[in-house]
């Protein structure tokens, strides 16, 4: 596999999917993995989520923005990792870019909820895995 189709299949995933697991670092080193719904992405340059600013993973990422994301589609046991990193966005066009309906159920007091948080990965490298094939590329 060459690394133009690998970064083909890969948006392809990235663009079908909903939802990617974000792997943090806690305080003592050790791995945090949770699922978070994607709610946008530029290419595979960028990835947008949105979480509560009083969140584990937000503290996380203010000691350390190094960061993974992993998007699977199981039935065709297809991957790809990103790795890099993670900024805490509280500007309100980053928040009102990303705001849905329903959200108040998580964020009481709307858009300007100060626990409402956008979380910004930005990709350096990418490892696509299909069918036994891996490609690592630097995005």
């Amino acid at each position: 596999m060459k690394k133009e189709e690998a970064i083909e299949h890969g948006l392809a995933l990235v663009n079908r999917s909903t939802i990617a697991m974000l792997g943090t670092n806690d305080n003592e080193g050790y791995p945090n993995i949770r699922a978070l719904i994607k709610m946008g992405n530029e290419g595979l340059k960028k990835i947008w989520f949105s979480t509560n600013t009083s969140s584990k993973k937000v503290a996380q990422l203010q000691k350390s923005p190094k960061a993974c994301i992993y998007f699977v589609d199981f039935d065709k046991w297809e991957g790809l990792m990103l790795i890099g990193i993670i900024d805490i966005l509280q500007d309100p066009e980053s928040k009102q870019q990303l705001w849905r309906e329903g959200f108040e159920k998580y964020y009481p007091l709307g858009v300007n909820d100060p626990d409402y948080s956008v979380l910004c990965f930005t990709a350096k490298l990418g490892k696509y895995y299909h069918n036994l094939d891996i490609m690592l590329f630097e995005l």
